[in-house]
């Protein structure tokens, strides 16, 4: 049995590392209060939609990751609390569109919010959440309000892009890559920035944590496709397959379409697959359940692995202007840890 250790166990697992414990803790604390006490509208539906998917839990990557970067300056000041903020709420903003447009039903263990009041609410839930977001980041000044807007641009084009897919004559593999640091890899890549901004580190800095964030963003989430498919995780907050039943497009389901132009029996798999997709049925969800097993345990599915690893390995690459210490082994360590969910 594989003992998974846990984001906070991972980063601060050395004698060195556990040193910025304290402090990274403490600051994404303050964020968290923070958040809580930003979701208020003055409104009841919109009190109690915004603060679902908060209160549903999640790992606050992003402010861990803004905190523990400004280490490398001054530490957590209360504009790194504020960027903090706004950037872990731009997320939480994009998930009610992402379950919308996915027609997900579970987000973090519990029913999505359009499951709960319908499409329209939880669009302009998630609309509040960007508005509000704006507004927090903009009390930090010009430069801030570029940083969100840049970041929100990155996020709706990704969405735009894995919306309509691949034109005709794109790679389609390089494609689902940028839709990938476009969607996931904006918002990491911000928090780390900030993370720099604000606490006063040295400005050379910003170009290789940006990179490292973008990098770390397509690591995260080919994990993610890998994650999705297996049938015995219990703390997901998804069933196995949810994206191969709401048609979503991973990187296993790229990589297993072109093995089946040269490979029968992955053809054969890809058949079933959506044969069961598109049926409504006992049987077929039974069958499909199966076809899952089989592409989790299928080579397409290694692959995505060892280009989680590929992705993570070369986030780490870019922390090499950075001094040794503390933050950047901690930084390592939480590259790390993307990966090692798959396992």
């Amino acid at each position: 049995m594989v003992v998974q250790l846990s984001l906070h166990e991972r980063i601060f697992a050395s004698p060195e590392t556990k040193k910025l414990a304290a402090a990274v803790d403490e600051g994404v604390a303050r964020i968290e209060l923070n958040l809580e006490s930003e979701m208020r509208f003055g409104d009841a539906l919109a009190d109690v939609a915004a603060r679902y998917l908060f209160n549903a839990g999640g790992k606050r990557i992003r402010p861990v990751l803004a905190v523990l970067v400004s280490q490398l300056g001054s530490g957590v000041s209360d504009e790194i609390v504020t960027a903090g903020t706004a950037i872990e709420m731009t997320h939480l903003a994009s998930l009610y569109h992402d379950d919308v447009m996915d027609e997900a039903p579970l987000r973090r263990g519990v029913a999505s919010a359009h499951e709960v009041w319908g499409n329209s609410v939880a669009i302009l839930t998630g609309d509040l959440l960007f508005s509000r977001a704006n507004t927090i980041m903009s009390r930090l000044g010009p430069k801030a309000a570029v940083i969100q807007t840049e970041t929100f641009e990155r996020l709706c084009l990704g969405q735009l892009h894995e919306t309509i897919g691949p034109s005709e004559g794109d790679d389609a593999v390089a494609h689902y890559i940028q839709v990938l640091a476009d969607k996931t890899g904006s918002l990491i890549s911000a928090a780390a920035r900030c993370g720099v901004e604000y606490s006063g580190a040295p400005e050379e800095f910003v170009e290789p944590l940006v990179t490292f964030g973008d990098k770390i963003g397509v690591a995260f989430q080919l994990a993610d496709d890998v994650i999705d498919l297996d049938p015995h995780a219990e703390d997901t907050g998804k069933q196995a397959g949810t994206d191969l039943r709401a048609g979503v497009v991973t990187f296993p389901t790229l990589l297993l379409e072109q093995a089946a132009q040269t490979d029968a029996k992955a053809g054969a798999l890809l058949a079933r697959i959506r044969s069961d997709v598109s049926t409504e049925s006992a049987e077929a969800d039974a069958d499909l359940k199966l076809a899952i097993a089989e592409l989790y345990a299928h080579p397409v599915t290694q692959a995505t692995r060892d280009e989680a690893r590929r992705w993570a390995n070369e986030a780490v690459d870019a922390l090499a202007p950075l001094p040794d210490g503390a933050v950047k082994k901690a930084l390592s360590a939480f590259a790390e840890h993307v990966v090692s969910r798959t396992a």
